[in-house]
């Protein structure tokens, strides 16, 4: 990882943070971008561009675009922005579906196709997205949630298709990730079978490595222990 230019969308959420600080330990230069106004200052290994809308096309490109001029370039992007809402079919809000559409797949399609021009001339290109194990086969009060993260399944496919042999493009489908909010929310659930962070990190970083040159299209399964 050492000198590769990261954007990290997302980057001021639980997942985000981990994501941030692991790569930066690494030796990777890392650009978080984050709709939360940032209260980090840029130093030469770490820019922060807060107060972005990625689900906005031009505010994506934007960001992107002075991720890229500041660091001259940029090698990996990790869509890690999103949200996650339960409710059922019938009693729910149609409004749900939208508003997950527009934080779960638009921020990783406008993100995307801002990052391409950049990442095709990076000799390692890299996006990695985060889907959801719960989008293989959703359950009651998931219909929302997973129907957009469903979406980046497939976003993830015809983009690897579309950049095969110039940009890989991979997701991790994660079970419930041990945060404190999640904690807060299933206060009986067993934590101990839920995927950590750092877990999580960890494969995300190998998907965006050298190491990962010959994987593109997957849709890599971390259920932690459930």
């Amino acid at each position: 990882m050492h000198g590769k230019v990261i954007v990290v969308t997302g980057a001021s959420g639980a997942l985000g943070k981990v994501v941030s600080e692991m790569a930066l330990a690494r030796g990777a230069k890392v650009a978080g971008v984050d709709h939360a106004r940032s209260q980090i200052a840029d130093t030469p290994e770490r820019m922060e561009v807060g107060g972005v809308d990625l689900s906005d096309a031009a505010q994506a490109k934007q960001a992107i675009d002075a991720v890229a001029a500041h660091f001259g370039g940029l090698d990996v992007l990790i869509n890690i922005a999103g949200a996650f809402s339960f409710e059922t079919i019938a009693d729910g809000d149609p409004k749900t579906w939208q508003r997950l559409y527009a934080i779960n797949v638009l921020t990783a399609l406008n993100a995307s196709r801002a990052a391409i021009p950049h990442l095709v001339t990076s000799r390692a290109g890299r996006i990695v997205n985060i889907g959801a194990m719960g989008a293989l086969q959703a359950g009651s009060g998931m219909g929302p949630y997973a129907a957009s993260k469903a979406g980046v399944h497939r976003l993830t496919e015809a983009l690897a298709a579309e950049l095969k042999g110039k940009v890989t493009v991979n997701a991790v489908l994660p079970s419930t990730i041990d945060t404190p909010a999640n904690r807060a929310d299933m206060p009986k659930a067993d934590f101990a079978k839920w995927v950590t962070a750092e877990e999580l990190a960890n494969v995300i970083l190998f998907l965006a490595s050298d190491a990962a040159g010959a994987v593109t299209g997957a849709l890599l399964p971390v259920s932690g222990r459930v």
